[in-house]
């Protein structure tokens, strides 16, 4: 069912409706990543969208550019943008916990399709076709994308934890490591020999 919208008067004397959409994407501001890790530099997940939509961008140029593809960037950012809005309904729930066991995993999968669901509702009419594939995440090619710079950006945290003396990311970082590796993609490679590195920098090392 669709979520109902609240009448009110704008500051033109119009009656117009309140949709909450928005309102609560705003909030993905509010909602922790790392829970359950000692952090020097705390993170929310809509930096952490950010952060996803712009390695995203990267991959995809890279693989366009560099591998001679032919990946819709503007598409595969969008999908990078959304890939965590149902968080402002679930939370962000640490990795351990999610794959602790299969029947775990299986039920933050169903509580994820809920959320995606109720979002979704949310959406006007006239917009709703527009935002529900990018809520919803369905395009398992594109997503694929997203997904690699989903665990980049988990890997890039944990470099710059360790470098900042932060020796509680060491195992995360390998686990990371490891996953991305297993994606056997030539862009994300190439983007860990040529522009990692450098997030173990400080900023006078950068500016040399």
């Amino acid at each position: 069912m669709r979520i109902q919208a609240f009448l009110l008067v704008n500051l033109h004397g119009e009656v117009t409706c309140m949709n909450p959409f928005f309102a609560y994407l705003y909030r993905l501001r509010l909602i922790e990543r790392w829970s359950l890790m000692r952090n020097v530099v705390k993170e929310n997940v809509a930096e952490h969208s950010f952060h996803v939509a712009l390695l995203t961008h990267a991959l995809c140029m890279i693989g366009n550019e560099v591998f001679g593809k032919k990946i819709p960037v503007d598409r595969a950012v969008s999908l990078a943008l959304f890939h965590d809005a149902t968080e402002v309904i679930t939370g962000d729930i640490p990795s351990p916990v999610k794959h602790h066991n299969p029947g775990l995993l299986k039920g933050f999968r169903e509580l994820e399709s809920l959320a995606a669901a109720r979002m979704c509702d949310m959406v006007p009419e006239p917009l709703a076709r527009h935002y529900r594939p990018l809520i919803e995440g369905k395009d398992e090619e594109l997503y694929r994308w997203v997904k690699a710079a989903d665990l980049l950006d988990g890997y890039l945290k944990c470099i710059m934890e360790i470098a900042a003396g932060n020796g509680e990311f060491h195992v995360a970082k390998r686990e990371l490591e490891e996953r991305l590796l297993r994606l056997e993609m030539p862009e994300v490679a190439y983007f860990l020999d040529h522009f990692a590195p450098s997030f173990e920098k400080t900023l006078d090392e950068l500016a040399e």
